[in-house]
């Protein structure tokens, strides 16, 4: 039992220390003893094993205060990749991430959605012809992850309900018996969060505007799902009774008042021309988005109010908010009298294929769980 003990223990170890590396992206054996509260010998020693087993390699001298310069440590990239796919009503898009969880390439093709073989066989095509274009060795892929816009049962690889695809219990199984690498799914926000919020060691909700409201509530570093898989579904709660109708059914709901929609539907469907509008001072651009941060500053008061966290827009408009923020803060202070700061809003980091990064992430992590 001793034995048994004492090899947990030295695992935890590895994946504590081999983590650690990975979240600070650079760092030395004296940080990572401090950090985790663990002892020197125990901390070089597992650095041997990870180099050893070619994860972490010595990059050159760390940043230091003043003394002997210190090793800088770092996660070796080329060990291992990882692939995202978020597959959109009208889009595929396709990132590649190495073991740092660095972007490497990246492509997105128009193409609608279809639950069918064809489609499938499809986008099996242009997956390989990605990965082929990238120059890699294939057998150090970890895995390809897809993010999809609905209610998700991973074990199952079911598509329980989507309201954009306008799908309802459908097995995805048919899609990863055709593709040659491990295959895991995941709702297209809940990936976008994780890409958004990995590594940062703190409570926060993400808040996806793109042509649907999503959203997903990441707690003590992992996506909280609901018993039923259907958490966060923050464009569904009614801000306007008898309101607007949504597509959804019901009126009133977040995503009738603030999608991406709202705004593209001025300018034929372009979101990017829509706020080349608005910077030019366009009347009815600027009538526009003052109507829509209004009911935006209502929901994001309303997820304040009910989870006391961070909140991180993302989604198409979370390419855009960041230099309208302090105008969105000020409406929002209107509404929570609680509060007289508004420095828990926050725009998103990733600007594009969050989603898929997100999914691929999640790779990334279970090779660094598992060691």
């Amino acid at each position: 039992m001793e034995n048994i003990n004492n090899r947990d223990k030295k695992n935890t170890n590895k994946i504590n220390i081999s983590k650690f590396i990975l979240y600070k992206g650079e760092t030395n054996k004296l940080e990572i003893a401090t950090g985790l509260g663990i002892s020197m010998p125990t901390v070089l020693q597992n650095v041997k094993d990870l180099m050893k087993d070619g994860i972490v390699a010595e990059i050159g001298s760390y940043q230091s205060t003043g003394g002997r310069k210190a090793k800088a440590i770092s996660i070796i990239g080329t060990t291992r990749y990882s692939v995202g796919i978020d597959i959109t009503r009208e889009h595929i898009s396709f990132v590649l991430l190495n073991l740092k969880g660095e972007l490497i390439k990246t492509n997105r093709i128009r193409k609608g959605f279809e639950n069918s073989l064809d489609y499938n066989e499809a986008l099996k095509q242009e997956l390989n012809e990605f990965i082929s274009s990238a120059e890699i060795d294939e057998e150090k892929i970890l895995g390809v992850g897809i993010a999809l816009p609905g209610i998700i049962d991973q074990e199952n690889e079911i598509l329980i309900k989507s309201h954009i695809l306008q799908l309802g219990n459908i097995s995805l199984k048919n899609l990863s018996q055709i593709l040659p690498y491990q295959v895991r799914y995941e709702n297209d926000a809940n990936s976008a969060a994780r890409a958004e919020l990995n590594f940062a060691d703190r409570n926060a909700i993400y808040l996806s505007l793109s042509n649907t409201v999503g959203g997903a509530v990441y707690f003590n570093n992992s996506i909280y799902k609901g018993d039923n898989y259907r958490s966060a579904e923050f464009g569904h709660m009614v801000i306007v009774p008898e309101g607007k109708q949504c597509y959804c059914g019901k009126k009133g709901c977040v995503d009738a008042y603030c999608s991406a929609k709202v705004l593209s539907g001025y300018s034929d469907d372009n979101l990017e021309e829509f706020f080349r509008l608005l910077e030019e001072k366009d009347e009815g651009a600027l009538a526009i988005w003052e109507q829509y941060l209004e009911y935006l500053a209502i929901t994001v008061t309303n997820l304040r109010m009910a989870f006391d966290c961070d909140i991180v827009l993302g989604g198409y408009i979370g390419r855009y908010v960041s230099k309208y923020m302090p105008q969105l803060g000020r409406k929002v202070l209107e509404y929570n009298l609680f509060e007289n700061d508004t420095t828990y809003l926050k725009p998103c980091k990733y600007q594009r294929e969050a989603s898929a990064m997100g999914i691929a992430m999640s790779f990334i992590e279970m090779f660094f769980e598992t060691l």
